[in-house]
């Protein structure tokens, strides 16, 4: 009987391990850091179809998101009209912030008058954008794949509010290895 009894307290004791391991893991993936996979190529170059990323979601409850940090949030109202799911993710590059005026022409994207320099795009823009100014708490956001990408440029502002986190690090594929 004292065999049976130990068995039955060693099953418990891992059970309760593994009980103790899942919640903290839940507690890290809501609060601290997430993967993401990438399931279209609106971030090519920069990200491709496949890769896999970590988004932390610590600085982001100190401190807004900026210029070109590449962020994953929740569609805005407008994409859930059309059918999106409110938790299906995005990825976008920051462009502007709130206050700040965007513009695209001839192949260019203009903040608050001056050009921006776009080393991470795939090609420039093919389409026009009169002077738009970011409303209060919203963002203005871009896929590095400017001309194949359903971002601010079609649907508008982003409320802060719907930002997840940042992306900082893709762990997959190995030979792309790297901080972002």
């Amino acid at each position: 009987m004292e065999k049976s009894k130990s068995i039955w307290q060693e099953l418990w004791e891992n059970l309760k391990a593994i009980l103790i391991a899942l919640i903290i893991a839940f507690f890290i993936r809501v609060l601290i850091a997430e993967p993401r996979y990438i399931p279209s190529d609106s971030m090519f170059p920069t990200l491709e179809v496949g890769d896999r990323i970590v988004v932390e979601k610590v600085s982001y409850y100190f401190s807004s998101p900026e210029f070109q940090d590449i962020v994953v949030f929740n569609p805005p109202q407008l994409l859930q009209n059309y059918g999106y799911d409110a938790n299906q993710a995005f990825i976008k590059r920051v462009i502007g912030d709130s206050g700040e005026t965007i513009a695209v022409g001839n192949g260019k994207v203009y903040l608050s008058g001056m050009k921006i320099k776009e080393p991470y795009i795939k090609e420039p823009p093919n389409y026009e954008l009169s002077p738009l100014t970011v409303p209060k708490n919203k963002l203005f956001v871009l896929g590095d794949n400017r001309n194949n990408s359903n971002d601010s440029h079609v649907w508008g502002f982003l409320p802060e509010q719907n930002v997840i986190g940042r992306a900082v690090f893709r762990f997959w594929p190995l030979d792309r290895i790297g901080l972002m």
